[in-house]
C-alpha cells in the first residue's frame, strides 16, 4: 500500500507505543499532535475516532486504533519490516500481544487506580489476581529472548512498552526478569527515534 500514514498522537500518552512501532517499520509518515481536552474531544477528532483518545493511525481510508491493533495493522500492512512471524508460527506472538492488552493492562490499571479484586471474586475478572498477571508477564519474557521467541516483533513492541512504562511509573513489579527484558527490547534504533521525537513534542503540548 501507498497510502499516506498519519499518526494521530500526544507525547504523553500510549501513543508512544505507536510511535515506536512505526519508527520500527521504517516508512514515511506523517505525526499530527492532539492536545487532550477540546481538541481531543472535538467534533472532527471524534469523526475519526468516535472515544476522543489517541493513538490512531490513517492509512488512506483505514482508521485504526487501539495500540495493540496499531501494532498489528502495521506489522501486516508492512511484511517487509519483518515484524510478525510466519501466519504458520503465531502462537505465541498473538498471546503475549494480546496478554498485554486484556490482563497486563487491566490489572496493573485496576491496581494503579487502588482496586484489588477481592479472593472470592477472582473467577469473575479475567486476569484473576495482579499477582497472578506479574508471574505470568515474568515466564512470557524469560522463556525466549523476545516473546515470540527468538526474534524480536511488534508483540516486543507492545509488551515492552508496558514493562516500561509499569517500571518507570512503580505500577509493575520491578522484578530482575523485566528490566533484563525492558534492556533488550530498547536497545534499538527505532525505540530510540521515537523517544527523541516524542521527548522533543513535549513542547509542543507544553505551549
Amino acid at each position: 500500500m501507498t497510502e499516506s500514514l498519519v499518526l494521530y498522537t500526544n507525547p504523553m500518552s500510549r501513543g508512544r507505543i505507536a510511535r515506536w512501532m512505526i519508527e520500527e517499520v521504517g516508512v514515511p509518515y506523517r505525526a499530527e499532535i492532539v492536545p487532550f481536552g477540546p481538541p481531543m474531544k472535538s467534533a472532527n477528532y471524534r469523526h475519526l475516532n468516535p472515544m476522543g483518545k489517541v493513538p490512531m493511525v490513517r492509512h488512506g481510508e483505514v482508521i485504526v486504533t487501539e495500540c495493540a491493533a496499531i501494532c498489528s495493522y502495521l506489522a501486516d500492512t508492512f511484511p517487509e519490516a519483518g515484524l510478525a512471524p510466519p501466519t504458520t508460527a503465531r502462537g505465541s506472538y498473538y498471546r503475549w500481544l494480546f496478554f498485554a492488552a486484556g490482563p497486563l493492562e487491566a490489572a496493573v490499571s485496576n491496581r494503579s487506580l487502588g482496586f484489588d479484586v477481592p479472593a472470592d471474586k477472582q473467577r469473575m475478572i479475567g486476569y484473576g489476581s495482579f499477582e497472578d498477571v506479574m508471574d505470568t508477564l515474568e515466564i512470557a519474557v524469560s522463556a525466549n529472548p523476545y516473546v515470540a521467541g527468538k526474534a524480536f516483533s511488534a508483540a516486543d513492541v507492545y509488551v515492552g512498552s508496558h514493562i516500561g512504562w509499569g517500571l518507570r511509573f512503580g505500577s509493575i513489579e520491578k522484578r530482575p526478569a523485566f528490566k533484563d527484558y525492558l534492556a533488550r527490547v530498547s536497545d534499538r534504533p527505532a525505540y530510540k527515534r521515537a523517544n527523541e521525537l516524542d521527548d522533543a513534542a513535549m513542547a509542543q503540548v507544553a505551549g
